[in-house]
Order: C-alpha cells, then sequence, then structure tokens
C-alpha cells in the first residue's frame, strides 16, 4: 500500500466517508499490504477525530459514525494480522458496571483499544464486580476500564473497584480505569480508580501510558 493511498485512507476516515473507506481497505488487503499500516493510518484518523472531538469541533454523531468505520477496517484487516501482532500490547478487560446498560462510548473504546493493538475482552452490559474479577484474574489483565452513564452506577462502579483491590495480593493487581459521560476526576476519587478517560481518546492515551 502506497503512502499516497495510506493518506487516502485516513482522509477518508477523517470525513467519514465509509464507503472510500470499505474500499480503500479492501484494495490493500487484495494487493497483499500489510494489515498494521492499514490500522495504523485509521488509528492515527481516529486520533485526529478525538481531537476534534476535545476541542468541541465534532460531535457524538461524527464519533459513532468514526467508530463504525473503525469496525469495518479492523473487522477486514486484523484476520490478517500474525498471532504475536494480535494484542501484542497487553490485555484489557472492560465493561459496563452492573446496574447500566449503555454500551455506546464502551463499544467506542473497546475498538479503539483493539486498534491499538491491545488484546481486548468486552464484558458487555450490567457486569457484576465478581465477573470483572474472575475475567482480570484468569486473563491476567493489565488494565480493567469500567464504564457507566447513570449516576446510579456511582455505587456498583464502587464496589467492583473494591472487589479488584481486595483480589489482589502484595498490590498485584491491574490499573483501574473508569470512564463514562458522568464520570470525572471527583467519581474517580469516590469510586477508588486509578484514573479516568475523559472520552475515547483519553482513554487510550491512559491505557497506554499504563501498559507501556
Amino acid at each position: 500500500m502506497s503512502a499516497a493511498t495510506l493518506e487516502e485512507l485516513r482522509v477518508a476516515i477523517v470525513a467519514l466517508d465509509e464507503a472510500a473507506a470499505h474500499s480503500l481497505t479492501a484494495t490493500a488487503i487484495g494487493e497483499g499490504d500489510d494489515p498494521n499500516a492499514i490500522l495504523e493510518a485509521a488509528r492515527v484518523a481516529m486520533e485526529e477525530i478525538g481531537r476534534r472531538f476535545e476541542a468541541g469541533e465534532a460531535f457524538l454523531p461524527e464519533l459513532l459514525v468514526a467508530g463504525e468505520i473503525m469496525s469495518d477496517v479492523a473487522a477486514q484487516a486484523a484476520p490478517l494480522l500474525q498471532a504475536e501482532d494480535v494484542g501484542g500490547r497487553g490485555c484489557i478487560v472492560l465493561g459496563t458496571v452492573q446496574g447500566d446498560i449503555h454500551d455506546i462510548g464502551k463499544n467506542l473504546v473497546a475498538t479503539q483499544l483493539g486498534v491499538a493493538g491491545y488484546e481486548v475482552h468486552d464484558l458487555g452490559v450490567d457486569v457484576a464486580p465478581e465477573t470483572f474479577v474472575a475475567k482480570a484474574a484468569e486473563l491476567d489483565a493489565g488494565v480493567v476500564a469500567l464504564s457507566c452513564l447513570l449516576t446510579v452506577g456511582f455505587e456498583s462502579m464502587k464496589r467492583t473497584v473494591a472487589a479488584l483491590h481486595d483480589a489482589g495480593t502484595n498490590g498485584d493487581r491491574p490499573r483501574i480505569m473508569v470512564g463514562g459521560a458522568a464520570v470525572d476526576a471527583s467519581v474517580r476519587d469516590h469510586v477508588g480508580a486509578d484514573g479516568y478517560g475523559a472520552d475515547v481518546s483519553a482513554a487510550v492515551r491512559l491505557a497506554g501510558e499504563w501498559m507501556e
């Protein structure tokens, strides 16, 4: 895949041109190009969209469309990765906490983390604390990301953080990230998490800081 075509793919994603992004990805795969290069171009595009979102130049509908495009690119390119390339940056478990069934933000974060090279295990919505603990232990996850949209989910989030702390031995536990529309630094402190992602891009950046 030429540098020019990679740039075309990046531009198509930033422009939210689903058809062009799909076509460019399929062409690159058909020509036998490196799937890592395709995913990297998509990642850079999503970073740009994330920056626009943070600056108030893009809004949730655009972010959702971008997430759908990213999912399509990843669905085409990821199966072609070598086994050692998949999840090479570490394992992350995420889900929406018990009592909350909202998943749009969680799904966007999961997609972005997967494209960024993490092994992502999405537990879905309305996830009990013990399920987070069990999966994190099973996979030896480096990060557990908890999402909730509703303020009534904060206490469930707090219980989940406490359960993850209790399950750790000698401080050996995953770093815990929280996020969601109503989550901020005060909620992070209230529930006892290690950090919070103000939006999709911030969550991915924080995971990178912790895992690397």
